[in-house]
């Protein structure tokens, strides 16, 4: 059989997916993080990704220093080059230009690219072209859905065939972050076969739910505002202590 670059695609996505369905706990997220000290603290913990929001109107807002220099594109604070670990990089945009995307997704070394808005599917497609494999090969893309009722889940659908993952966050009047929660037995709902990243007002005290929660294409949780000491500064204690719970 000719290997298309697509089916190619979908087998390095499956022998990660594989992976990660073998580990003991949940895949964890960190998100919202733009601190490098804190980060390596948190990176220690073992998480598996650490995401940065690039959204100027979130207060988790990670920003670039401009070079004032017409065709030289911003570049980065020099604490992110030195806030390395095992975990992977996810970028979170929202509605955001394809080339900003392409220069964080660079000068970051951005693993997995998380699309937060409405950024239509012939976008993705578009940004998986230009990325890989020649700028980022294998990076990834998370498709977030907004879910207020039962009836949101099918917003998937659309996405289906161009996202690795998607992530079930809370609707609510911004993007995310509200540390609320929706009904996670909406989920039921779900019949793709594109694994989930459950989010939406996970808190340090919700880990027996999370374990009690079951999902054949549910891979791990998104974390963020409720283990927050202040925007961006996530507790690193309190992380610490819901690893162990759920394990």
């Amino acid at each position: 059989m000719i290997v298309t670059a697509t089916n190619k695609r979908e087998q390095s996505q499956d022998r990660l997916h594989s992976a990660e369905h073998k580990q003991t706990r949940p895949l964890v997220k960190v998100c919202g993080m733009r601190d490098g000290d804190n980060i390596r603290q948190v990176a220690k913990l073992g998480v598996d990704w650490i995401g940065m929001i690039f959204w100027d109107k979130s207060p988790r807002n990670v920003t670039m220093i401009p070079t004032y220099a017409g065709i030289i594109p911003d570049r980065t604070d020099d604490q992110w080059s030195a806030a390395e670990g095992q975990y992977k990089r996810v970028g979170v945009f929202v509605d955001e230009m394809p080339q900003n995307i392409v220069t964080r997704v660079v000068n970051f070394q951005l693993d997995i690219v998380q699309l937060h808005g409405h950024e239509s599917p012939t976008l993705i497609r578009n940004l998986m072209r230009t990325l890989d494999p020649d700028i980022r090969p294998g990076v990834k893309f998370i498709k977030a859905i907004s879910v207020g009722c039962r009836d949101d889940i099918a917003a998937y659908r659309d996405y289906a065939d161009c996202a690795d993952y998607f992530l079930f966050d809370t609707k609510c009047p911004s993007v995310g972050g509200s540390g609320e929660q929706f009904d996670w037995s909406v989920l039921d709902a779900y019949d793709g076969t594109t694994p989930f990243i459950l989010s939406g007002g996970i808190s340090p005290d919700d880990a027996a739910r999370v374990k009690a929660f079951r999902h054949p294409m549910c891979i791990g949780i998104d974390i963020n505002s409720r283990f927050e000491t202040e925007p961006g500064v996530k507790d690193v204690d309190a992380i610490r202590r819901f690893l162990s719970q759920l394990s």
